[in-house]
């Protein structure tokens, strides 16, 4: 993909319904960053089903301005996190639906987001499709600094996502940002890889591990 770098690309993004395009700016091993004319998208390389080149017509993203995050970083997943911490950004991660905040705890396969909506929200590293840092003035729905502090999660952190489910078993919980209603609930247990949640209607549903993708509680 290095024969592409500042030219313009087309990107099928895992759980996206668009393509993704922009002008490749940077390669790194596990992640690559997109400029779009107006933002610098970081897209973690296992997401991208495919990458091709822009047709000409599609190709005018302009010339990019100073990246958000630390261009002189050896590019990495977990060093573009570690950029990122502390700065208002948007995350990718279900859907089409996006969640705005900060990255404030980073462990060994998971971080902690706050955002205004979701408060704390602990998010799979596998699963986040696409990060895109703020200027760093810019704060979450214009709220003023003040009114939109940031509290990092008071609750002990484990080192890895299953470890830190397990933390919150017999507690009410949503997944996946509550994008359906089977993931939500009270977490029963969470044994070999699998999450036992009770519904609303009392019934237990089973969820494999590899496809919970984010979880908080209200």
């Amino acid at each position: 993909m290095e024969t592409y770098l500042n030219q313009s690309v087309s990107l099928t993004v895992s759980g996206t319904r668009l393509p993704v395009k922009g002008r490749l700016i940077d390669l790194g091993t596990d992640i690559l960053v997109l400029h779009n004319g107006t933002q610098f998208l970081y897209v973690p390389l296992v997401h991208i089903q495919q990458l091709t080149r822009c047709p000409v017509l599609e190709s005018n993203f302009g010339v990019p301005s100073e990246p958000p995050l630390d261009p002189a970083m050896d590019l990495s997943y977990r060093k573009v996190l570690l950029n990122a911490k502390g700065m208002f950004s948007e995350l990718y991660i279900a859907g089409s639906q996006t969640v705005h905040g900060y990255v404030t705890s980073i462990m060994n396969d998971f971080f902690v987001f706050y955002s205004p909506m979701f408060r704390s929200l602990y998010v799979s590293m596998r699963h986040l499709k696409i990060l895109v840092p703020y200027d760093p003035h810019t704060t979450p729905y214009a709220l003023e600094q003040e009114k939109f502090p940031v509290h990092p999660t008071t609750a002990s952190l484990a080192r890895t996502f299953d470890q830190q489910l397990r933390k919150f078993q017999n507690e009410f919980v949503i997944l996946d940002l509550g994008e359906h209603p089977e993931k939500i609930g009270l977490l029963k247990s969470v044994q070999n890889n699998l999450l036992e949640l009770v519904t609303a209607d009392g019934a237990s549903t089973f969820i494999h591990l590899d496809h919970v993708k984010t979880i908080h509680r209200p």
